[in-house]
């Protein structure tokens, strides 16, 4: 009889947490139970990777034309040789976390500080947490759920993948913590995730200060026309200011860790 008293609650009744009217506890479930998984992992801040799921690394490019057949279409063979191309991102950002992981280790103090988090995806996402992996370290995967898509690469540390429904919510656990962000190249989903954390610091939703690097100049100079959206008068000159774009990753590493060191181990963002 006391099981049945407790399944006839409404936090333990399925059709009603999956209703619409259930929409609301659904939305603080994807709050309260990221919290809890970050609080019992001593987890203080994290250094974001945005990027595409489709970016493959370099071993798997070349493997996939390697053993391409002879009778592929043209097509389909620059398809193959401009993912190997595009493989350097993977690399590169794989070599990033693995930096950033082994410098944040060296910190001071018991707290977790300055963990790499991604979408927990393929591509660039499972290179920065294969990065992190490779040095010793703990990283995080944001998953979604998504229709056919299988989400959550294997380099993501245990407890800490967090698999999110709703994509504000993952998008608020994302920028909520992070203490830098490195925009790698994407498509849809990276554009989006980019453009609305310039948003919220334009407007000032975002008060803390963020260093915000795109990686690859000509990749994101061919996406964005900057210059053209600051002459047609729809941003402002002094927006071009919030984020740093470069090719390197020694770079990156040096204007990150550099920016952490002066304003956020001891200053107000601390």
């Amino acid at each position: 009889m006391a099981k049945n008293v407790v399944k006839d609650r409404f936090y333990f009744h399925r059709d009603f947490l999956g209703s619409p009217d259930g929409r609301s506890v659904r939305i603080l479930s994807e709050y309260y139970g990221p919290l809890r998984k970050i609080k019992r992992n001593k987890i203080f801040d994290t250094i974001v990777f945005f990027g595409s799921a489709r970016i493959k690394s370099q071993a798997d490019a070349e493997k996939a034309l390697l053993n391409a057949p002879n009778s592929i279409s043209k097509s389909k063979r620059k398809r193959l040789e401009k993912d190997l191309e595009m493989s350097q991102y993977y690399e590169s950002a794989r070599e990033l976390a693995f930096k950033l992981t082994r410098w944040s280790k060296s910190l001071k103090g018991t707290k977790h500080r300055y963990i790499i988090t991604s979408g927990g995806g393929g591509g660039i996402m499972e290179a920065a947490n294969r990065g992190a992996k490779e040095a010793d370290g703990i990283s995080m995967g944001l998953t979604i759920s998504l229709p056919n898509e299988k989400t959550g690469n294997s380099w993501i540390s245990d407890d800490l993948e967090l698999k999110f429904h709703y994509f504000f919510m993952r998008k608020f656990w994302f920028l909520y913590l992070a203490k830098a962000l490195i925009v790698w190249p994407g498509g849809f989903g990276t554009l989006d995730e980019f453009m609305e954390l310039l948003t919220l610091i334009q407007t000032q939703k975002i008060k803390k200060r963020v260093p915000i690097v795109l990686y690859n100049r000509e990749f994101w100079n061919k996406v964005i026309n900057w210059d053209y959206l600051v002459e047609a008068g729809t941003i402002s000159k002094k927006d071009l200011d919030l984020f740093h774009i470069s090719d390197s990753v020694d770079e990156i590493f040096q204007y990150i860790t550099s920016f952490i060191e002066k304003y956020q181990l001891k200053g107000p963002n601390f």
